[in-house]
């Protein structure tokens, strides 16, 4: 399916927030998940649905001094 992540177009066989996240790597880090327009509760990822044509914005934060 395709989906827009960050900005940019993506094909990815991908089920649910989890497995977008477990795609790019980002599963075990801080990140806020807006799955079209909408954030996603850190407990809902494995649960809530990735169709064609969702647009997700995946921010993570990043320390430093």
């Amino acid at each position: 399916m395709r989906i827009k992540v960050n900005g940019v177009w993506a094909q990815l066989e991908v089920r649910t927030v989890a497995d977008v996240l477990m795609h790019y790597g980002m599963e075990r880090k801080r990140v806020v998940v807006e799955a079209n327009g909408i954030i996603v509760d850190s407990e809902l990822w494995e649960t809530t649905p990735v169709a064609d044509g969702t647009v997700l914005e995946i921010v993570h934060f990043v320390g430093g001094g």
